[in-house]
């Protein structure tokens, strides 16, 4: 582990990686401290049914054994004092907008990656003081003002600081600088370097490369052969380097999807396409809120054996609609999906981005009497939803996105739906 000196060098760039710790189940301690404050909790999708997969564990359900991925019938066998607490995906957001929002009051240049984490290009917040005594106000700022523990990693780049970070936990501070990699990182397996995966490192050790110092030695010609331009990018992240700048999440996204973790195995089809307008109803109206239009509809199918298939297609027109959004990817579901084959994760995402004032967008010629009626409602159904939260307004499809709905009338056998931002 490295030191953490005072001394950080003021040359090249200071990026943070800010993560929080078990940030799901912090943020019910923070909320209601009397009731979880140290205990062992987990949040998961199907508390009454018992059949959920737990999403994530407090640190003091980790040390007994509980761990991601469980479903909540295993992790009740390991701990039966274990507290289960339905997901509150609007509190997360409320708590994720409070601490990205002390974030940007040490740069503009921070990048949210998920819900729960962000970079921080801090190069030129010297005004505010060192780059530790940075990460340092931001852990004692976040948690005096939304009682989160978080993890801070500090590096010349976004590589480094991400697995900082990932050195302490919780309430870590580290720093990692480029000299300091040979030593803390080259004895470690290749899956540790982050961006590189499982399956990856299963490759390498096929070829006797086995950890990160080796690949860091590695012939560049022979893992470009293997692993074409990824290969080069090894070689270089097995050094510490890495160029890509933190990108500020004003800028336009590339993507934006949901996917949806189910606690029991969906295979009716019917109930599929009920999860898929969930889906897509969540990502048109970010994209909507964003001002966007989307010209690719991509769908994610997981099996309970973590096999994973992604399938696309790009639409005639670009489009903001969660009716074309939800026609297209229920299309992409049925020519895709084998009947009967369970399915134990979904997820839209959409891609060819472009700003609306930018989009010439195309009219049916069988519907454009309809379209102003269609743009005016959904606009209507925005603004109450955004006044009043995302159930004011539900179509009959979208019933299936209230639990309790579903466990009573058992459409999806007590399945809860877990919108993950990606």
């Amino acid at each position: 582990m490295a030191d953490v000196h005072k001394d950080y060098p003021a040359k090249g760039r200071v990026i943070l990686h800010l993560d929080m710790n078990a940030f799901y189940c912090s943020v019910h301690e923070a909320e209601e401290p009397e009731k979880y404050k140290g205990k062992p909790t987990a949040v998961a999708g199907s508390v009454e049914l018992r059949k959920g997969i737990i999403v994530t564990c407090s640190y003091a359900a980790r040390s007994k054994g509980i761990k991601t991925g469980m479903t909540v019938r295993q992790a009740m066998r390991i701990c039966p004092n274990l507290t289960i607490i339905q997901p509150d995906f609007e509190l997360y957001r409320k708590y994720s907008r409070g601490f990205m929002m002390i974030a940007r009051e040490y740069t503009p240049l921070v990048e949210p990656i998920s819900i729960d984490e962000c970079y921080m290009d801090i190069t030129g917040s010297k005004i505010f003081g060192s780059p530790l005594e940075i990460a340092e106000a931001l852990q004692k700022r976040i948690a005096e003002e939304w009682t989160l523990p978080c993890s801070i990693g500090v590096a010349p780049n976004k590589l480094l600081a991400k697995m900082a970070s990932d050195m302490k936990k919780p309430n870590g501070l580290t720093v990692l600088r480029l000299r300091d990699v040979p030593n803390i990182l080259w004895d470690k397996p290749c899956d540790v370097l982050h961006g590189l995966g499982k399956k990856t490192a299963d490759k390498l050790e096929r070829l006797r490369i086995r950890t990160i110092g080796q690949l860091a030695a590695a012939d560049e010609e022979l893992l470009i052969r293997q692993f074409g331009i990824y290969g080069s990018w090894m070689k270089s992240a097995a050094h510490g380097i890495d160029h890509s700048e933190v990108r500020a999440d004003r800028e336009q996204s590339k993507s934006i999807g949901h996917t949806t973790t189910l606690p029991y195995d969906v295979t009716d089809r019917e109930d599929a396409h009920r999860i898929l307008l969930n889906l897509a109803d969540q990502t048109a109206r970010r994209l909507r809120r964003q001002k966007l239009m989307a010209s690719t509809v991509q769908i994610t199918i997981r099996k309970p054996d973590m096999a994973t298939i992604t399938r696309s297609s790009t639409l005639r027109a670009p489009t903001h609609s969660t009716d074309v959004i939800y026609h297209e990817a229920c299309r992409l579901f049925d020519d895709h999906w084998k009947g009967n084959d369970p399915a134990r994760l979904l997820g839209v995402t959409l891609q060819n981005l472009t700003a609306e004032e930018e989009t010439a967008v195309q009219l049916d010629l069988f519907d454009y009497k309809e379209q102003p009626r269609k743009e005016a409602l959904t606009k209507t159904m925005d603004v109450l939803r955004d006044k009043f939260g995302e159930s004011a307004v539900l179509t009959a499809g979208m019933l299936g996105d209230d639990p309790s709905v579903l466990i009573r009338n058992k459409r999806l056998r007590g399945t809860s739906l877990q919108k993950d931002e990606l």
